[in-house]
């Protein structure tokens, strides 16, 4: 067994978790779900129907399956179904606009079921029987050299794959080895099975189709495979959309998302298991597509349920659980447990590479693990100077300069020092730049004093948007956030005017801001954030963005802290005691 001494460990113990509780799901798993957010546009279209998601491994292809304006047109002058990719240049960045993959992939026909190889050479997908072939819709492959080429001519894959039936919505496995499909041919337990067929390397041919039986199919209809990167989970859509047979038992609506588990690639499906309230809803959730990395699961979903027009592609980050002893923190005591079972296949320690691990509790583990117990700082400042013109970051190289004439009080903050800052020329900068791209953040102070307008933290204007981190509105004295301008401010109802001391919180995870005051969420985002831009400018301490006249915040200001990560509503409570 691999060893553990103090210095591995130590230098491991670099990070902070995200505590998220399952949620109400159907099973205790070691993996949970963030909140599930819509694609926004170019993505999505208002009107018409977006489905069928499919992202190349290395994150830089996203293929999915629209009728929008420049789809091709069947004879009837109907747009068809057809096949379009955006791409970008790096995973940082956003997606660009969706460009339709054209002829000869896509036809006058219905081409949709877009599945691609690792290596990103091979594109499967299935075509209406219009277009030649064996049956209703048969499974098609298309090839390109690099990735720089274009596709070439589709090829059918032939009578010993396609029935005369419905062969859909192929999904390759990473390896090249199996190839899953959904079909509606003899031998099938509902309205639609999962097949799959094997090869022993690529050059070979494939396996004549296997349904994969009662322990996934059913008399739901089931279909939709995707294939996690270590071969190891099945996530597949149960149910048909519409409600055209019974939901499964367990489902929360007409179709759900569902995963299935093997040891091993040489193992045997298990139980499958409902994703759960967080997932799932009393609409469609449906045609699953998880990343290569296992980070996050694309699918379809319509809303409101029976609405064809209102199918659009969501993403919901897959987040590991690392709080072992569900007692709400992360801390030695989770780390115990994991040593306790280290080189064991224990599936509640077992947390990478993948959320749901890889059979062995090892380092791989460790460093998740190491990443979620202590909260990555990205600065703090704890005031606690008693002179000079400086304003020391306890964790980083984030020294701060204070302007104006503020006074060091060594006896009179919150925790122990605090700086007094006089509401007129007084503030701190600090060399400080976020990366926005990350999209998560949190900003915590304690502060005495202040009116109307005044900002706790802000960000400079750099080459995008500045904004206020925590400021006081301007109207009631209300704890209010304007992080991720040009967003709305989000303003609460908690009045930090009143002299007392008070403790303030900012989160962002990505999707939704939230405020804290003394412990207590205050207010959070009403809808999903949208688009922003790209900020680099310096932190502000005690002033506007701009250093506006009746910005400038008069009071004490003490322990101010910023991480990178979106701390929970438990940490940001801790924190107060």
């Amino acid at each position: 067994m691999e060893q553990l001494n103090e210095y591995t460990v130590r230098s491991l113990l670099v990070g902070l978790v995200t505590v998220i509780v399952f949620g109400g799901g159907r099973v205790k798993a070691d993996y949970t779900f963030g909140t599930p957010t819509k694609l926004p546009s170019p993505l999505n279209t208002p009107y018409d129907i977006d489905v069928d998601p499919c992202i190349s491994a290395d994150g830089l292809e996203f293929y999915f399956v629209s009728w929008r304006e420049g789809s091709l047109l069947k004879d009837n002058g109907v747009r068809s179904e057809d096949i379009w990719v955006s791409t970008r240049a790096t995973t940082k960045d956003e997606w660009g606009d969706p460009v339709n993959l054209g002829k000869p992939v896509n036809s006058h026909h219905n081409d949709w079921g877009p599945s691609i190889s690792a290596d990103g050479l091979t594109l499967y997908f299935n075509s209406h029987g219009g277009r030649g072939g064996s049956g209703g819709y048969d499974l098609w492959m298309t090839t390109r050299a690099t990735k720089d080429d274009t596709w070439g001519e589709p090829v059918n894959l032939g009578q010993t794959i396609n029935s005369p039936m419905y062969d859909v919505a192929p999904c390759i496995s990473p390896d090249g080895l199996e190839l899953l499909f959904c079909s509606n041919r003899y031998g099938m337990y509902g309205w639609c099975d999962i097949w799959a067929m094997t090869r022993a390397t690529q050059n070979d041919p494939w396996s004549e189709p296997v349904n994969l039986g009662r322990q996934i199919n059913g008399s739901h209809g089931d279909g939709y495979p995707s294939i996690s990167a270590d071969g190891r989970l099945l996530f597949f859509s149960s149910g048909f959309p519409l409600d055209v047979w019974k939901p499964r038992p367990g489902g929360f609506g007409g179709c759900d998302l569902w995963v299935t588990k093997r040891a091993s690639k040489d193992e045997s499906w298990g139980e499958p298991v409902n994703l759960g309230p967080i997932v799932n809803t009393a609409d469609d959730e449906f045609t699953p597509c998880v990343s290569s990395d296992g980070s996050m699961l694309y699918f379809s979903r319509m809303t409101p349920y029976t609405d064809w027009d209102n199918l659009d592609i969501w993403q919901v980050e897959i987040i590991p659980v690392v709080d072992f002893n569900s007692d709400g923190i992360v801390d030695k005591a989770d780390m115990c447990i994991m040593v306790d079972h280290w080189g064991e296949d224990y599936s509640l320690c077992d947390i990478g590479p993948m959320p749901w691990g890889d059979g062995v509790v090892d380092v791989q583990d460790l460093i998740i693990l190491a990443e979620h117990l202590l909260p990555v700082f990205l600065a703090h400042w704890e005031m606690d100077e008693t002179g000079g013109s400086i304003a020391y970051d306890s964790v980083g190289d984030h020294d701060s300069t204070l302007y104006g004439n503020p006074l060091w009080q060594p006896a009179g903050g919150k925790v122990n020092g605090a700086l007094q800052l006089d509401g007129i020329d007084d503030y701190i900068s600090a060399d400080f730049t976020w990366d926005i791209w990350k999209m998560k953040i949190s900003a915590t102070a304690w502060i005495k004093g202040g009116t109307p307008g005044q900002v706790i933290i802000s960000q400079a204007d750099g080459t995008g948007y500045g904004a206020s981190w925590l400021y006081i509105d301007s109207s009631s004295g209300k704890l209010a956030t304007k992080l991720m301008d040009p967003q709305p401010a989000l303003v609460s109802e908690s009045v930090i005017t009143d002299g007392a001391w008070h403790h303030v919180g900012l989160v962002c995870d990505g999707s939704y801001r939230y405020l804290y005051v003394d412990g207590a969420e205050v207010a959070r985002d009403a809808a999903v954030l949208g688009y922003t831009v790209p900020c680099d400018g310096s932190l502000y301490l005690g002033v506007g963005k701009t250093l506006d006249t009746g910005t400038f915040f008069s009071g004490l200001i003490d322990d101010v802290r910023v991480y990178n990560k979106a701390l929970t509503a438990e940490e940001i409570a801790a924190l107060v005691q």
